[in-house]
């Protein structure tokens, strides 16, 4: 295996390369400004160690895969054109109204609760620029009312002569019959032809989002609208880069569905939070290879912390309306929580409760914490870590990045230790303190919500920062032992280079399984079995294109199925993908009451108020072979630790004084190795803290449990 993935966050850029049974992790700041500086850093150091040039590499590799926060950061800072919204005659206010949700959805629990000095977030599509055309679809697809074109005509002139730059349209009930959004493009391009210069780009909801909900397809859509002059031009530089550097290869870019897709085959917004998801896949992989159980995913980066959870089975959790930024959206995603906890997170004092408070906000990689001496003037995380002794001020980052420790100092006494009448250890320790504290919260919320225990859970810490804070997160969380996992701190772009290609093709179809009413089981199977080959189309065009066979792909069919008329729909995944006899729509029924009492609990079904399918998805893929992880799980021989390589005075969380703490390096990562802290690894990666009261064991491909030492027990 030859392959190549990258994940750019907001703060470095992580790259992955296999080369044969060779795998070289590298680091580089990102350079916001033109993501393939960053790529060509991280890649240069990582072709050094192999002894080979760029080009070299590039023209052997089979496959170059990104995950990127690019539409992330463009939502953020607000880049993106002007758009305009076509829309149904007497839907104009969907998108203002938000559902009434507008001004809690995307912010803290209690954000949400403070009505009084709630506001909605500036909208992407300003209410001027919101045009009404007069058809009428309704729900089983017949026509009500005709497209009126002459009406359509001159409202797409007002667009455009109010200055769109992309027009997004969106019709009510087109998922079913998108006949009118299909003629308003006709229309459009008769009247502005693609091939005019400055052509405007047009987006039809019904081939952005499959299901109904008028609002969270319109947000689909507008989104995908507005972060798509963004992608095209980052990512395009980014496949420019490639082709000027000797790879002629399609570049993979990773979605936030868990899959990828050549970027010809790829929405802009599938492509938001597809970096932390990949971590996700990883940890997936993992535990399903080491048969780990139960694992909560935790990646600790530069910006933000990202916990995400896979059951027994390697069952991810899916959000079929994710919420991205502040707004709700109608595309599948694998579910994770972000916390605005990463080392870059800019430390202030909490007037309220007179005490430190860590993020949101984050220096991100410029200008960066105040240690990177690059005019950063507020502590961050890594500045107190860095005080706090953990850090090598030289060898930080493989040694690519010098810190300056004065200027950690003097911003935690500037910001922090006047207003807290404390020196600058003892912020550092109340910042330590705070940010573990944090994301061990998150970590608990997380999963206790959905009816979890965490002792119940391997807890896995990687990212830039997590075998840094592992034990901290632990020791807050309540759990004797935390995994670091092989190449943890770029452990992300590993899940980018493992994913497969895939594509999810999804329409609302309203399928009564059993109708209460009339007592009757569904009896329709044509029509069941023909969206389910419509949507199985889709996904194998999406392929074909891709340059995959038909017979190497594969297809999973999965439903959204409720009781009655409940607002709460439960996704089941079923290996049937035809009905062709009542016993097949049996089995369905039973899958989903069975997936229902686990998760509401056994004897909450209710088939008699009737059961139905709302919506049907068909995932289309193309398996993947990937990174092996095997032998990672802790040796029951312990081995003695390597003579260190130095000591370094320390100070920890719970302890007063100073400590003289041992400093090993990589000879440490022997499989089966064991340190008792206080201690610390320090890798061309990454630093492994460990606290005291903990134990360090390497086990296989560089894996590390952090574990809490017992009475009586010593290495």
């Amino acid at each position: 295996m030859r392959r190549v993935s990258v994940d750019i966050g907001g703060t470095f850029t992580d790259c992955f390369v296999a080369w044969d049974e060779h795998c070289i992790e590298s680091k580089a700041l990102t350079t916001h400004q033109n993501l393939a500086l960053g790529f060509n850093e991280a890649l240069s150091n990582a072709c050094k160690t192999l002894e080979l040039s760029e080009r070299e590499l590039l023209s052997q590799v089979d496959s170059v895969r990104y995950a990127t926060t690019l539409g992330t950061n463009a939502l953020i800072e607000r880049k993106g054109p002007r758009l305009g919204l076509l829309t149904t005659a007497g839907y104009k206010s969907s998108v203002p109204l938000s559902r009434a949700k507008g001004y809690g959805v995307g912010l803290p629990h209690q954000q949400q609760m403070d009505v009084p000095n709630a506001q909605r977030p500036d909208p992407i599509v300003p209410i001027p620029m919101i045009m009404e055309v007069r058809e009428r679809i309704d729900y089983a697809g017949d026509v009500v009312m005709q497209l009126d074109e002459d009406d359509l005509r001159d409202k797409i002139r007002q667009l455009v002569d109010k200055g769109a730059e992309a027009i997004v349209v969106v019709l009510a009930n087109s998922v079913v019959n998108p006949v009118h959004e299909l003629r308003i493009r006709e229309v459009f391009l008769d009247e502005y032809p693609g091939h005019m210069l400055g052509a405007i780009p047009m987006l039809l909801s019904h081939q952005v989002a499959g299901r109904k909900g008028e609002y969270v397809r319109a947000m689909s859509t507008i989104m995908d609208g507005f972060l798509h002059q963004a992608m095209y031009h980052g990512l395009g530089t980014l496949e420019l880069n490639l082709r000027h550097a000797g790879y002629t290869k399609p570049m993979l870019c990773n979605h936030n569905s868990g899959g990828m897709a050549q970027l010809n085959s790829t929405d802009a917004l599938q492509t938001v939070h597809s970096g932390p998801v990949s971590g996700i896949a990883a940890s997936e992989h993992l535990a399903l290879q080491a048969e780990l159980g139960n694992i909560v995913a935790t990646d600790m980066g530069g910006t933000s912390f990202d916990i995400g959870i896979v059951v027994d089975g390697g069952v991810k959790h899916y959000d079929f309306n994710p919420v991205i930024e502040r707004w709700m959206v109608s595309v599948p995603m694998v579910h994770l929580v972000t916390l605005g906890a990463g080392g870059g997170s800019i430390c202030r004092y909490d007037r309220m409760f007179q005490t430190v408070q860590v993020g949101p906000e984050s220096a991100g990689s410029d200008p960066g914490p105040a240690c990177y001496d690059r005019g950063g003037m507020k502590p961050t995380v890594t500045d107190a870590d860095l005080v706090l002794g953990y850090l090598d001020p030289a060898n930080y980052a493989g040694g690519h990045i010098k810190l300056n420790p004065r200027r950690s100092r003097q911003a935690i006494d500037d910001h922090l230790g006047e207003e807290l009448d404390l020196d600058t250890i003892a912020c550092a320790k109340l910042i330590r303190a705070t940010v573990d504290a944090n994301m061990a919260n998150g970590i608990a919320r997380e999963l206790r919500t959905r009816g979890y225990e965490p002792e119940n859970f391997t807890t896995l810490a990687y990212g830039g920062n997590g075998p840094l804070h592992a034990c901290g997160i632990a020791r807050a969380l309540g759990v004797r032992r935390i995994l670091a996992p092989p190449f943890a701190s770029v452990f992300s772009a590993v899940g980018a280079g493992n994913m497969s290609q895939l594509h999810i093709h999804e329409m609302s179809a309203w399928t009564p399984l059993f109708d209460a009413n009339q007592r009757r089981f569904f009896d329709d199977y044509p029509r069941f079995n023909g969206i389910v080959e419509e949507l199985e189309r889709r996904g194998r065009e999406d392929l074909v294109r891709q340059g995959f066979e038909p017979a190497q792909i594969r297809y999973q069919l999965e439903l959204d199925m409720r009781y009655g008329n409940q607002r709460v729909e439960t996704a089941v995944v079923t290996e049937l993908n035809r009905i062709r006899q009542p016993q097949d729509v049996l089995m369905l029924i039973e899958q989903f009451h069975q997936r229902y009492g686990e998760r509401f609990g056994s004897g909450s079904q209710t088939p008699e108020a009737g059961v139905r399918i709302n919506t049907i998805r068909v995932r289309a893929y193309v398996e993947n072979p990937g990174i092996s992880f095997k032998d990672i799980k802790p040796s029951a021989i312990r081995l003695a630790p390597p003579p260190p390589r130095g000591e370094r005075i320390c100070h920890f969380v719970g302890h007063d004084g100073p400590l003289t703490t041992a400093i090993y390096d990589n000879a440490a990562l022997m499989p089966g190795t064991a340190i008792d802290g206080p201690a610390i690894v320090v890798t061309r990666a990454t630093t492994y803290l460990v606290e005291p009261g903990w134990r360090f064991q390497a086990a296989g491909q560089n894996a590390v449990w952090f574990t809490m030492i017992e009475a009586g027990d010593k290495a």
